[in-house]
């Protein structure tokens, strides 16, 4: 894997500078909580081949998510998904002018609490958000090595170190940006994340599995904070400085 000449050269676009990260068809694990009804979710589930790999079927009878709401499997037809295509968003579109894949204006700042249910990788939760429900929640400003659609050299550690300042079952609130889209586009809400005053992302990038995220060279508003976090994690070959880059 190519190390990094400069963390400053960061601030171009992922794709151009990292080589670890994946495509945006890279597969995305999937829980009930991504499917609206049990349809969607047998639709899913039967379109994804042999096995469970998203493990939606607990008691292995063929039928998946079955406290999920009716219309159930076979009430209506329902478009199949393919394996590397998450459904459509459950939720209410972002609002408009924003870019889904990152960059954009998602309005005033929007604030929720909720409490981790799992840690899915070194940058994405689900969190049980108080008054909405389970969702995924990527969050802003960072990015770590892959583990889902062919595993990726610090992978694993960033989902380890994932685990520390947010565990499963732990108090977190969560922070839109308003120079952010409100979700992507696997309909994933784009949030900073804090557990008791500490920005989870930062710390991600402190420890050094993840380095900063900046979508087309479009800043977002703790950039110069997360970099600054970056550097020191670089001269000091934190985690996956050390291992990977």
């Amino acid at each position: 894997m190519r190390r990094f000449l400069s963390p400053l050269a960061l601030i171009a676009p992922p794709a151009a500078t990292l080589s670890w990260v994946a495509p945006a068809s890279a597969a995305v694990d999937m829980d009930c909580g991504d499917f609206a009804t049990r349809a969607a979710a047998q639709s899913f589930f039967l379109s994804a081949g042999p096995g469970d790999p998203h493990r939606l079927d607990a008691d292995g009878d063929g039928v998946v998510c079955e406290s999920n709401p009716c219309p159930c499997a076979g009430s209506q037809p329902v478009p199949l998904v393919t394996q590397t295509s998450p459904p459509a968003p459950t939720t209410t579109p972002a609002p408009t002018g924003t870019d889904p894949n990152g960059s954009g204006n998602s309005g005033p700042v929007r604030r929720h609490a909720g409490n981790v249910v799992k840690v899915t990788d070194g940058d994405t939760l689900k969190v049980r958000i108080d008054g909405v429900g389970v969702r995924s929640v990527r969050i802003l400003g960072i990015d770590t090595p892959e583990l889902y659609g062919g595993r990726e050299c610090g992978g694993d550690a960033a989902s380890a170190h994932m685990e520390r300042p947010a565990p499963v079952g732990s108090r977190v609130r969560l922070e839109s940006d308003p120079s952010r889209a409100d979700r992507d586009r696997y309909g994933r809400w784009l949030r900073y994340v804090s557990r008791k005053g500490l920005d989870v992302g930062r710390e991600q990038i402190r420890r050094g599995p993840a380095v900063t995220y900046v979508y087309r060279n479009d800043p977002f508003r703790r950039t110069r904070a997360y970099q600054r976090t970056e550097k020191v994690a670089h001269n000091m070959l934190r985690g996956s400085w050390d291992l990977c880059w």
